[in-house]
């Protein structure tokens, strides 16, 4: 049975519209999900500790800006929109001592619920929201008059409009233009990781770098590397996203084509399946997430030396200078200690 698609008719604004929305945190995901509430219409407040580099940033965008505690107070929906790592923090700081029956407590990914690095009482909506993009994505793509995809997913009903609730502030979002599905906190949380980690962000730049990295061993020239394992890689997905694998298969020539569904097996084999069956294992108990808790906690020395290094790799460098030869990419230089709000993505 094909799961049911939401879209705006589905949901009425008329739901939130005379609650005080409070929207936790100025990130990626929660400017985004504020400005466009903002114009949606909706009554939007936003809650940030007193040194928070991006009250300026929210108080020149046209919001009120107040100190976490005061923010939960006065809101009827709380979204959480700190760090996964922070939320804990925040929650029994801030949030926990001003929640009060019937108020809805939102977020953007399950982590915090799911691995119960927080537990809301049971006389509180405890909803999900969340875009299937990143928040620049979803501010643009409003902005555009379209929206990207969205989940919703409701754990506590404590007022029985909790997912009339989730639906509001979807569409209010921009989802429910391009569609919403329903799903669970641990199926959002596990799925999402899991994406992030196997394919989207860690297979997608280890194939990328492995494949440069043989290329220049093997005496090739680091700007063929380059084009051949980074650039050309958007053009493909691009093809996917649009049509499938299938599409994209199309589109090519049957030279790739051919050495797409006789190689790429080789490479991707089933020995690399069966470590991603390992990381789905080690997601669903919760060892990535209590490892990942230990690594924050501890200061991230481990991550942000591997940030540094990683920054410091051949493909970095040779791709910086081919990308400013390229005047159809518009060219990002991310400032040191700049608010995510600040940025606007190139991207659509």
């Amino acid at each position: 049975m094909a799961a049911k698609i939401y879209s705006n008719k589905d949901a009425s604004l008329a739901t939130i519209k005379r609650k005080t929305l409070a929207v936790i945190g100025f990130g990626s995901q929660g400017h985004a999900h504020a400005l466009n509430l903002k114009d949606s219409g909706m009554k939007v407040i936003i809650g940030l500790y007193a040194k928070s580099k991006s009250r300026e940033v929210a108080k020149k965008l046209g919001f009120e800006v107040m100190d976490t505690a005061d923010a939960v107070k006065a809101a009827d929906v709380i979204f959480v929109a700190v760090p996964d790592t922070k939320i804990a923090a925040v929650y029994n700081k801030d949030i926990a001592p001003n929640l009060t029956k019937g108020k809805t407590l939102l977020f953007s990914h399950g982590f915090a619920v799911h691995f119960k690095t927080i537990e809301p009482p049971a006389d509180v909506n405890v909803i999900m929201v969340a875009p299937k993009g990143p928040g620049h994505t979803v501010r643009s793509q409003f902005v555009d008059g379209k929206g990207v995809p969205g989940l919703i997913a409701i754990h506590n009903d404590a007022t029985g409009n909790a997912k009339k609730i989730a639906l509001a502030w979807a569409r209010g979002v921009g989802c429910t233009r391009a569609g919403v599905f329903e799903t669970n906190f641990k199926e959002e949380t596990v799925t999402d990781l899991f994406g992030e980690q196997v394919v989207l962000c860690g297979g997608a730049s280890a194939l990328v770098k492995a494949g440069f990295e043989t290329l220049v061993e093997a005496g090739y020239q680091p700007e063929m590397a380059y084009f051949e394992c980074l650039h050309e890689l958007k053009l493909i997905v691009d093809l996917m996203n649009e049509s499938g694998i299938a599409g994209m298969r199309f589109s090519i020539s049957e030279t790739a084509e051919w050495g797409d569904v006789s190689v790429g097996p080789k490479i991707i084999d089933a020995s690399v399946k069966k470590r991603m069956q390992k990381q789905l294992k080690v997601i669903e108990s919760g060892k990535f997430a209590k490892e990942w808790i230990a690594e924050a906690d501890s200061g991230c020395k481990n991550f942000n030396r591997i940030r540094r290094e990683e920054a410091k790799h051949q493909i970095e460098k040779v791709g910086e200078r081919l990308r400013s030869t390229m005047s159809w990419i518009k060219q990002k230089k991310l400032k040191k200690g700049a608010a995510q709000a600040s940025y606007v993505s190139a991207s659509k």
